[in-house]
């Protein structure tokens, strides 16, 4: 041999020694195959992997390093590479296996890679143990059925409050026409009987019952409030509204009240506007007043309205009994009164604090109280600032008392589809002087009206049956009259669509149960109006 041959054989073996190296030195278990799957080099993670030694493993089939139930079908899947050599994984889509020399298996990644001389194929696959990305994968697919089956859990839980929800309002929207219809009936037979009877007896005995009637009413009127509140049946529905508008119905709703417990009612003027629910706010302020007045035994209670940086102030301030520090914290608890012992004759039900406390919530607004024992109390009501330009209030049409010498009074439709609620308003408006016709619905109403000729006032129920609405009676009869008939829509229901219809001047909208007394009152006023 030559001494440049030398050196070429020396230089060979040296980058073989260099190649081997660093197989040897790669992470991954690196085996060297020729066409007929026999293992020409194993580096030393082999032997890591797969436990065999290095010597064992070298010159034997590849096929020895997979699972038993794998090996007929890969000798068929190694002829079909090498006749297709390129750069690619192994069983792509699939999970392989391989086996270690105890029998153990475990989950396997392999990229193969051709060499290809003049002499001969070889194979070159890496190998790499994939237990733990498996693992990682399992537990990643795991977490993603556990999360899926959550949400699945969560929309149920969701579906179900909703579908809980609907029946609440479906109950609330019966509870509210259903459970107030009996009481609407007493009402107005006690108005009748107390207009028939002479008897002084009779009188008193009448009118011990006009106030369990009427402490009755406010009892169911709070306690489907509190039910809506908490059901979510009520809806905000904010806008910009003038706080002397809101002042002056205070005023004519309360002043009487005041008056007859010989308190002064004192509302000062306000050029603010404000932006909220304004019937909302408005039976925040109704609370507020009424237990500003049920509590003051002599001096006055004050409605006053200041700026307060960027908010408006509503003050309800009284000369009452104020309120002990040590009981403030339970004052809007239902059925707490302020110095009112449990199991004992109460003015009210306690629930009017309550109900301002959740609807101050469902506004997102700030109420706040100062008090002192003897000297009175202050609730202070804050609301975000309206945009709209103030102006003077226009004074409310305040009710015209019933002229008990008017000799012909106005023909009345009155449309109520409950047979008892029905007789007892015929009666009442009968014994008034009321001419009447009293029908059950609306295509009852539209003959009654061709036959008879067009009423002077309508009276009808909201809801009636067969899902007709008394808002639908009110404008067939308009259509069919040509005129603006004047209207009293009598109704137990909250919603948005009878909010909307307050701006009709022609119509006037009565809670229920509504009392012979407001009933009266206003068909008096739309008969002046």
């Amino acid at each position: 041999m030559t001494p440049f041959s030398a050196t070429i054989v020396r230089m060979q073996s040296a980058s073989a020694e260099l190649a081997r190296g660093a197989l040897d030195a790669a992470p991954d278990a690196m085996i060297i195959i020729d066409e007929a799957g026999i293992v020409r080099f194993a580096n030393r993670q082999v032997t890591a992997l797969f436990g065999y030694a290095h010597d064992d493993i070298v010159g034997q089939s590849v096929e020895r390093l997979m699972p038993l139930r794998y090996r007929e079908r890969h000798v068929a899947h190694r002829q079909g590479y090498v006749g297709a050599l390129r750069l690619r994984p192994m069983g792509q889509g699939l999970v392989l296996f391989g086996q270690r020399q105890d029998g153990s298996e475990f989950p396997v990644e392999i990229s193969l890679s051709p060499i290809k001389n003049s002499r001969q194929t070889l194979v070159a696959a890496a190998i790499r143990d994939a237990t733990e990305r498996r693992s990682a994968e399992n537990e990643l697919r795991i977490a993603r059925q556990a999360a899926d089956y959550e949400r699945e859990l969560a929309d149920q839980a969701r579906e179900e409050a909703d579908r809980a929800n609907r029946a609440k309002s479906r109950f609330l929207a019966m509870a509210s026409h259903d459970l107030r219809q009996p009481l609407q009936t007493l009402a107005l037979l006690n108005g009748s009987l107390r207009r028939m009877s002479g008897n002084a007896d009779m009188v008193q005995a009448l009118a011990q019952q006009e106030q369990a009637i009427s402490a009755m009413s406010r009892l169911l009127n709070a306690l489907l409030d509190i039910s809506k509140l908490e059901s979510g049946a009520i809806k905000p529905e904010p806008s910009d509204f003038e706080v002397a508008i809101l002042f002056e119905q205070l005023r004519s709703e309360f002043a009487g009240i005041a008056a007859s417990k010989g308190l002064e009612l004192q509302v000062q003027s306000s050029q603010e506007s404000i932006r909220s629910d304004p019937s909302l706010v408005q039976q925040i302020l109704n609370n507020l007043v009424s237990n500003a007045i049920k509590y003051t035994r002599e001096g006055r209670v004050l409605l006053r309205s200041l700026r307060q940086n960027a908010s408006v102030r509503i003050d309800v301030l009284d000369t009452g009994i104020g309120i002990p520090a040590e009981q403030l914290a339970y004052i809007y608890d239902e059925f707490y009164q302020v110095g009112v012992p449990a199991n004992t004759s109460r003015d009210g039900y306690g629930l009017g604090l309550s109900i301002v406390h959740r609807l101050v919530s469902l506004l997102n607004l700030r109420l706040e109280v100062s008090s002192r024992v003897g000297k009175g109390s202050m609730f202070s009501l804050m609301l975000p600032p309206g945009s709209m330009a103030s102006s003077k209030a226009e004074s409310q049409p305040v009710p015209l008392p019933v002229s008990a010498t008017r000799s012909v009074k106005p023909r009345v439709m009155l449309v109520e589809d409950d047979p008892g609620v029905r007789d007892a308003t015929r009666m009442l408006l009968s014994v008034e002087g009321y001419r009447v016709a009293a029908v059950a619905s609306l295509a009852e109403a539209l003959r009654n009206a061709q036959e008879e000729g067009a009423p002077d006032l309508l009276i009808t129920d909201y809801h009636l049956r067969d899902g007709e609405l008394g808002t639908q009676v009110i404008a067939a009869l308009r259509a069919s009259l040509g005129a603006d008939l004047r209207s009293v829509l009598i109704t137990g229901d909250t919603s948005t669509a009878i909010k909307q219809l307050r701006d009709d001047p022609h119509l006037r909208i009565a809670s229920k149960p509504i009392n012979a007394e407001e009933l009266l009152a206003l068909l008096a006023a739309l008969s002046a109006s």
